[in-house]
């Protein structure tokens, strides 16, 4: 799907996520000191607004501008530290470094995805953290939801082979989801060591 099906789809169906953060970023984040975080394919702004609510100052990305503005709307509307931009992430370079970096369902051909999960990881500051969450490619015979295509499916081998960062956390994960069948994803958290002082 390409901005303009998004666009479509956020327009079709107004707020089809829930607003609350996706479980695994909130058990990634639940020990750490709210920073600066980047939401990369942030949709309507769901677990970017999160983070906002809990002292994170946050930037979020996507290329759905339908999707962006109901998020900058929101993050008015609340007074929220955050921010949201229509960007591309093919065409995407970071300019700036962030204590959390997060990549949760972006789903393109491998092509694409591989060179943005490095860059995702390239922004990550000394000491940071690096969480990606998506459709795992298992989920297309033992899960509900998500891409049917295999092409931008994907396993744990390929986020480890796609992130230069040592993952702390690399595992197949399932979930339930809302209509109560189960979801099968691929996780990785990393972090980037701390400079020496």
């Amino acid at each position: 799907m390409d901005a303009h099906d998004w666009d479509r789809r956020y327009l079709d169906q107004p707020s089809p996520w829930t607003d609350e953060a996706n479980r695994f970023l909130a058990e990634t984040v639940a020990d750490l000191e709210p920073g600066r975080a980047l939401d990369l394919a942030c949709g309507e702004g769901r677990n970017a607004l999160w983070l906002a609510r809990r002292g994170w100052s946050v930037t979020g990305l996507d290329f759905s501008s339908v999707a962006v503005d109901r998020a900058r709307d929101i993050a008015a509307d609340e007074e929220l530290d955050a921010r949201f931009e229509t960007i591309d992430l093919r065409h995407w370079t970071p300019d700036d470094d962030f204590d959390l970096v997060c990549v949760l369902y972006l789903h393109l051909a491998h092509s694409d995805l591989g060179p943005i999960l490095a860059k995702a990881a390239e922004a990550v500051a000394p000491g940071g953290t690096l969480f990606v969450v998506g459709h795992h490619i298992e989920n297309l015979e033992h899960g509900s939801g998500g891409p049917q295509s295999a092409d931008v499916l994907y396993t744990e081998s390929d986020l480890a082979d796609w992130c230069p960062l040592a993952p702390a956390r690399l595992e197949r994960i399932t979930r339930q989801t809302p209509t109560g069948g189960t979801a099968v994803d691929a996780l990785l958290v990393a972090h980037r060591r701390r400079t020496p002082e």
